[in-house]
């Protein structure tokens, strides 16, 4: 049936297809420079993330000549062409992990390199490489059947470079190596996985097409012709077993997907009870059980019983001991349609020349048996000013530690703080010390605030006139 499908190639076209991958698939000086090329490329555009640079370095690489002469040797039992592939896919390998190794630990000494900054996350083409899946398995054998076939026929050879593009064996060697720079061994383990699978992947599928082709041992009698192949039933059973570590890792892979979609459901509903909204939340597994931390939006200023609250309902809602680290991030709604309205604010406290003014007949004098007169003038003091926060259109106002600094509280409006002395000028406002109804001590503008006690108070005070 499949002869009848996909007519053999002629001998004289089978010789030249051997012929031809012997030479691709011989590791002298041309195939190790482009596999450094290919790897320096890859590395860089893994370390910048960079998927047009990755792309580039699938096309310089050359690891799918060897791969498909190991499937070649298999079918026709060429010893050489064997040595040969399998001489240069180790070679090769090695070579490539150690220009990535070594470009990674160089990249050390560079200021804007984030991949060895243990707070940040990897650049997302370096964890593509480290999940592999069955569906990177079929991507290989489709890639390893479509390369095989377009090198028998001269006149596809044109595909070749979306095969390589599609089969991507260069970026995983080099994930490896970055791992075992970075010391991680969980990406240099699933970024190996990623290539031992194309690997096996490609060689089934050439064995396969190649058979297809009418490619045999020479000599081999018609009735050995008719049997499977024992190298073709070698590299399935290969692929076979390729797809349990593979199923293995992308059922883990989904479970951490659901549970993380669970947790951040979890979040956003506790969150939203507080008033608050989610802006992120970054999940990490501990000894002690699960820490979260989270980054929201209030209107609101959040105490340390309200953190303290939300811990203790989201370790009821997740059904696990949780550490909770909370960032809040002060918002401000304003509403178009009800703009504030700025009005005359007077300057608080009370004037420096006193209101009342003594006439220049002393009020009482008494002299006694000695020559000395007393005057009593009266001397003004003030009691501090009250202000009203207002013409925020009923958002309020934010306590600040210092003019135009870290917010430390919220006044709501129409609450009433306390006026302390001092004033200062930031950003064309002025700021003033004041201190809320709690007892806390920050900065507001006075553009927000209206007075409403500022009475001064006399007092006489005796003057002694000589």
């Amino acid at each position: 049936m499949v002869r009848r499908t996909i007519p053999p190639l002629s001998l004289d076209r089978r010789a030249e297809v051997q012929v031809q991958l012997r030479e691709m698939s011989e590791p002298d000086f041309d195939y190790f420079l482009l596999v450094a090329l290919s790897s320096t490329i890859a590395t860089l555009g893994l370390i910048t993330n960079s998927a047009a640079v990755i792309i580039g370095a699938m096309l310089v690489a050359p690891l799918m000549s060897p791969i498909l002469g190991v499937g070649l040797a298999s079918v026709t039992g060429d010893s050489v062409l064997y040595r040969h592939a399998v001489s240069a896919l180790l070679r090769g390998f090695l070579f490539a992990v150690a220009v990535a190794l070594l470009l990674t630990l160089s990249s050390e000494f560079m200021p804007f390199n984030p991949i060895l900054n243990p707070t940040d996350e990897l650049p997302i083409e370096i964890l593509a490489r480290t999940r592999p899946s069955p569906f990177d398995l079929g991507v290989a054998i489709a890639g390893g059947l479509a390369a095989a076939y377009a090198l028998a026929q001269p006149q596809l050879s044109a595909a070749l470079p979306g095969v390589a593009i599609a089969t991507a064996l260069m970026p995983p060697l080099c994930t490896v190596g970055i791992g075992v720079a970075l010391g991680n061994w969980p990406v240099a383990g699933g970024s190996l996985l990623l290539f031992v699978t194309n690997l096996a992947a490609i060689a089934f599928a050439g064995v396969l097409t190649f058979l297809g082709l009418g490619f045999r041992p020479v000599g081999e009698s018609r009735n050995k012709q008719r049997r499977i192949p024992r190298s073709l039933m070698v590299s399935a059973a290969l692929v076979a077993l390729l797809l349990i570590p593979l199923v293995y890792v992308s059922d883990q892979f989904v479970r951490q997907g659901r549970e993380e979609v669970l947790i951040r459901e979890a979040v956003r509903t506790a969150v939203t009870s507080y008033g608050a909204e989610l802006v992120s939340v970054d999940t990490r597994r501990t000894v002690e059980g699960l820490r979260l931390d989270l980054t929201v939006r209030s209107e609101d200023s959040f105490r340390i019983e309200d953190v303290r609250s939300l811990q203790s309902d989201l370790a009821v809602l997740l059904q696990q001991s949780v550490e909770l680290t909370l960032t809040v991030i002060p918002t401000v709604r304003l509403d178009p349609l009800i703009p504030p309205t700025p009005s005359h604010t007077p300057t608080p406290g009370p004037t420096t020349t006193p209101t009342h003014t003594p006439s220049s007949t002393p009020t009482s004098t008494f002299t006694p048996t000695a020559s000395a007169t007393s005057t009593f003038t009266p001397t003004p003091t003030s009691t501090p000013a009250v202000l009203l926060i207002e013409n925020t259109g009923g958002l309020g106002l934010n306590l600040r530690a210092e003019p135009d600094g870290l917010i430390i509280g919220r006044l709501r409006a129409g609450a009433r703080v306390l006026l302390l002395q001092g004033e200062q000028i930031v950003r064309g406002l002025v700021w003033v010390p004041v201190i809320d109804s709690e007892g806390r001590t920050g900065w507001i503008p006075l553009f927000y605030t209206r007075v409403v006690t500022l009475t001064p108070t006399i007092t006489p005070s005796a003057t002694p006139t000589p």
